[in-house]
């Protein structure tokens, strides 16, 4: 029988876990673990969503971060990657049908793993792509989710050739005439680290790809033109004022300012408008502040332990002065 987790050398599986299997709204069968803290009562369980091309593997670091806390971590790959159902014969092409399919998923998760098999009370922390769909979802989990984190949330794009608005305007045209699951590039080109703009951090830039090397299976390729369509148009959706006044959960937004993926000054402007939360900068830290050099992880941590589980009475003051 294959392992559903997977170790390296320097990432190996965390103890004291649940994994498996659940069945979403549509049959799709996504991957998911549960980690349990060693302490007897557990402060509440975060519910970890990852971003675009992530799995479960790359965030043992963090879920062991969290579990020392006394909190438990549930978490699961999302449709189409890692080690979650594959949407199309082409494994590595990165697709969705809808949108809101990411949403009906974490409904699913709640529901069948996180209500029955974790400890309460339940908080959000969420990256990139991971974070849209919780900006997304948010107005209907005000009753479920005590208190999210938003770690780089995909609210806007940048390096890449063209501008976000043609990007848009192409992938919207292209999945409009029947050619959704078309890529624009066929394969992601390796960056070297110097280039990368994911982390400031060698050896963990070097661990996660050496998972992924290791693993294949975990990897996916470029987004199909429906996935770029779907995801900019939930971009503009829950950019509204509206929409961001209707979130009631007290969100923390950590923002990296020197983020090569989603630009900062998004982050920044989203934050004005989003009226339950508080913008937390990391000065100098680039898009995957949780596989970020541990001067700057080390901020994004301070600020997640001293939100949730959000006690009042032992810490509220979670602005982190950042580091040079």
């Amino acid at each position: 029988m294959d392992s559903i987790l997977y170790s390296t050398a320097d990432n190996p599986v965390p103890e004291n876990r649940t994994e498996g299997f659940f069945e979403s709204f549509d049959g799709r069968k996504l991957r998911y673990a549960v980690f349990r803290c060693e302490q007897p009562v557990a402060k509440g369980t975060v519910v970890l969503l990852q971003g675009r091309n992530e799995f479960i593997e790359k965030y043992f670091e963090t879920i062991r971060d969290l579990t020392a806390k006394g909190l438990w971590v549930a978490t699961f790959d999302l449709r189409g990657q890692g080690g979650s159902e594959r949407l199309l014969k082409d494994p590595l092409r990165g697709h969705i049908r809808h949108f809101s399919d990411y949403e009906r998923d974490l409904t699913a998760f709640l529901d069948k793993i996180v209500l029955p098999d974790t400890r309460l009370p339940f908080f959000l922390l969420a990256h990139s792509t991971g974070g849209l769909i919780a900006l997304s979802a948010a107005p209907r989990l005000t009753s479920r989710i005590e208190r999210m984190v938003l770690s780089a949330p995909f609210i806007g794009l940048t390096g890449h050739g063209a501008s976000p608005g043609f990007i848009r305007f192409l992938s919207g045209a292209v999945s409009g005439v029947g050619l959704g699951r078309m890529q624009f590039s066929k394969k992601f080109k390796e960056r070297p680290f110097a280039e990368n703009p994911l982390t400031t951090d060698e050896q963990r830039y070097r661990r996660n790809i050496g998972i992924g090397t290791a693993f294949p299976q975990l990897s996916l390729g470029p987004p199909t033109a429906r996935w770029l369509s779907q995801a900019l148009r939930a971009i503009e959706r829950v950019d509204r004022p509206e929409h961001l006044f209707s979130i009631q959960i007290p969100t923390v937004l950590i923002a990296p300012t020197r983020d090569g993926v989603v630009p900062y000054a998004d982050q920044e402007r989203l934050s004005r408008y989003f009226r339950a939360a508080q913008l937390v900068p990391i000065h100098g830290a680039k898009h995957e502040i949780l596989q970020e050099r541990d001067v700057y992880r080390n901020q994004a941590l301070a600020a997640i332990h001293a939100f949730i589980p959000g006690s009042d009475a032992e810490n509220n003051a979670y602005e982190i002065e950042a580091e040079a």
